[in-house]
């Protein structure tokens, strides 16, 4: 039941003191000498956004905690099951991005984390393909991104490909 209550509220703390933790930590990186974004750019990123994210969470817990408890239908429980293919499906695309290479490993894991994570009566032929869209287009935009918006090789993997 405290977790229950008060599960977003401690959360949304957790994540706001490491977002600025993050964000400080990262200021401490030295400069780059060969490009003009260093190598604290992504972390100083990462790091606003979980803040922003982590105050958003804070402010609405606390205004749900000032409210009256109203008792919640069997709606909300819990999904182990998909936090579990969640995490497994992270935990392979962590090990077999180097050998395989960000693309296919990408192409791989968004679609099948957007299938996982689509409720059941979003399965249909149709939702399939737009989840494929998706992944490709997003695969290959932050693809795109990294190679020549920041000048970051991501990993080749099997297969060489040079766009």
């Amino acid at each position: 039941m405290f977790l229950r209550k008060y599960g977003d509220l401690i959360t949304s703390v957790f994540f706001l003191i490491f977002g600025i933790w993050l964000i400080l930590y990262a200021r401490t990186f030295p400069e780059s000498a060969i490009v003009s974004i260093g190598p604290d750019f992504m972390p100083t990123t990462i790091g606003l956004l979980m803040a922003v994210l982590a105050a958003i969470l804070l402010v609405q817990s606390i205004m749900a905690l000032k409210k009256p408890a109203e008792i919640k239908a069997d709606e909300d429980a819990p999904e182990y099951k998909r936090v579990i293919e969640s995490l497994v499906l992270s935990l392979a695309y962590v090990f077999l991005l180097q050998p395989v290479g960000f693309i296919i490993s990408t192409l791989v894991y968004l679609f099948a984390q957007i299938f996982v994570l689509a409720p059941e009566v979003n399965r249909t032929k149709k939702d399939l393909i737009i989840f494929a869209v998706v992944d490709v287009v997003f695969t290959f935009i932050v693809f795109f991104l990294f190679r020549y918006g920041f000048k970051i090789v991501l990993p080749a993997g099997i297969f060489t490909i040079n766009l």
